[in-house]
């Protein structure tokens, strides 16, 4: 297919990386700065324009990739053939967007952590709904083209996953971020936790996360768990966040 891209962040970058190399063919990146769209043209090897009233004619799907509350706001500007279809990328965004605005349109939600700064293209589910059944169709079908996983979801099904999503990854990745600052502050090597971040990810591929919960806090033991926050006094955002997790993790029946 042909395909335009309107954004110019992670998952604008990612996604055209995918695409490229599924065989098709990125005409156009659109977006409102200058200095990133010279640099995701460089990487897609495509023109691009500062207008999306500019936005070339001859793409078979335009792809918004843009924050959740933007992608309202230059619908208006946005005018493309009427066999082609218009998608964005977000999870929590209705399809009802473009309703009114376009004949052909979409959903075309990446289910994965997209940044631009990784060099490896990740494994992405895409879960796509569209105003129509033939729209439908030929967004699974190119879908299919790039990843393995793809799957139908309306509104209410993509939130939800949303919601999943930001538990597992953006607040993981947040309890990350707290374990690093503390180590680098109590001249600990990060890095040694990775095998168990692996360990604790790998067994999710065969157990329920409920099965495999260790520690302190599941283990009830109480005295450990007030020598840890006796540690933490001199870090308070730590203190309250692992106060609050073990809490809720000892009122979980056993």
């Amino acid at each position: 297919m042909n395909i335009t891209i309107i954004g110019t962040g992670n998952v604008a970058t990612v996604l055209g990386k995918v695409f490229l190399k599924g065989k098709h063919t990125i005409l156009q990146v659109a977006g409102r700065r200058e200095e990133l769209l010279n640099a995701l043209s460089n990487v897609l090897q495509c023109p691009y324009t500062l207008s999306y009233k500019n936005i070339n004619q001859q793409s078979d799907i335009y792809i918004i990739a843009v924050s959740d509350k933007a992608i309202e706001s230059i619908l208006s500007e946005i005018i493309i053939p009427d066999e082609s279809i218009i998608v964005h990328t977000a999870g929590g965004v209705s399809v009802k967007v473009f309703e009114d605005k376009f004949k052909n349109y979409g959903v075309l939600y990446p289910l994965q952590s997209l940044r631009k700064e990784n060099n490896h293209l990740p494994e992405i589910p895409f879960f796509i709904d569209a105003n129509n059944e033939i729209t439908k169709k030929n967004l699974y079908d190119f879908a299919k083209t790039v990843s393995d996983k793809v799957f139908f979801a309306d509104d209410d099904k993509r939130l939800k996953l949303h919601i999943a999503a930001v538990l597992t990854s953006n607040f993981t990745n947040f309890l990350y971020s707290l374990a690093d600052d503390f180590c680098a502050k109590e001249n600990i090597d990060f890095k040694n936790l990775l095998p168990l971040m692996h360990e604790t990810i790998d067994r999710l591929q065969q157990f329920h996360p409920s099965e495999m919960q260790t520690g302190p806090a599941f283990r009830k033991d109480l005295l450990t768990v007030e020598r840890h926050l006796n540690i933490l006094k001199r870090y308070p955002q730590i203190h309250d966040v692992y106060e609050f997790l073990s809490n809720c993790i000892m009122s979980v029946e056993q």
